[in-house]
């Protein structure tokens, strides 16, 4: 398999501490650490936020979201947006904002309950809760990571796989989104390289083309996803080594942004 890096299925997939390891003098994606996920393989995340850290302490507060989103009852948008508050808990993590965890953490019981897999995360949920007051971040983490796998597992059981893979596909836009801001603010060659992953682009642009001709695959927010997804694919990087500028940083924020927006209040 190919290594390639992604923010948020690391942060989603691999629960690990983000201080764990020093920070690297220079980036070198090849010797990251990692770890296969759905046949991609991903950095542990002490690996990412070091470097994240090393483009100047990102302001984790900032990057929170106001809204969580809208549930419309839409089986589509509620796993794209689950997995886009999935990954809010993450950020939430690394904001050290236990309210804003807690919040995280009831939401995601309300919208496991909307497709159906709320018994896979009543106990993650509570746990949470309770890790969020006690401020324990790594057990936190561990939980957030615990309730995607578990809801993944929970709607394979229940023949759902392609929403399951909307739950990751809402995952990586938010995280990329909060990628983008933070790497446009401190814009740097090593920093805009985390965003090299065209592996997984071209993983997520084959599940979502498998959906193109059936009911969910024609989904308006489905389409939108599949669009911005193919639209981002030309900037991420070349294997020829060519950097990705910071203007492309910027147009993968706002496509990110934008999508991620649609996703919470379901327009396309």
């Amino acid at each position: 398999m190919t290594k390639n890096i992604s923010l948020i299925l690391a942060l989603l997939c691999l629960a690990t501490s983000a201080s764990a390891q020093p920070i690297p003098d220079s980036i070198d994606l090849s010797k990251f650490p990692a770890q296969a996920v759905d046949d991609v393989v991903v950095p542990v995340p002490s690996e990412i936020f070091a470097v994240l850290d090393k483009l100047g302490s990102p302001n984790w507060r900032g990057e929170l979201r106001g809204s969580l989103g809208k549930n419309t009852g839409n089986r589509a948008q509620v796993a794209l947006l689950l997995g886009t508050v999935i990954a809010e808990g993450f950020i939430a993590v690394e904001a050290e904002d236990a309210g804003r965890v807690q919040e995280i953490g009831r939401e995601v019981l309300v919208l496991a309950e909307a497709i159906n897999v709320r018994k896979a995360v009543i106990k993650r949920s509570k746990s949470i809760t309770e890790k969020a007051d006690a401020k324990e971040w790594k057990s936190v983490r561990s939980e957030f990571d615990g309730a995607l796998q578990d809801v993944r597992g929970a709607m394979r059981e229940l023949g759902d796989d392609e929403l399951a893979q909307l739950v990751s596909i809402g995952g990586w836009l938010r995280g990329t989104e909060v990628l983008t801001s933070i790497v446009s603010k401190h814009y740097s060659p090593d920093g805009a390289e985390l965003l090299f992953q065209p592996h997984l682009l071209d993983y997520f642009m084959g599940k979502l083309d498998g959906l193109k001709n059936t009911r969910l695959g024609k989904d308006d927010l489905v389409v939108k996803t599949r669009k911005t997804i193919a639209a981002i694919r030309p900037l991420i990087g070349r294997d020829d080594g060519t950097k990705i500028s910071a203007d492309a940083v910027q147009r993968i924020n706002k496509m990110t942004a934008e999508t991620v927006a649609a996703i919470a209040s379901k327009e396309p």
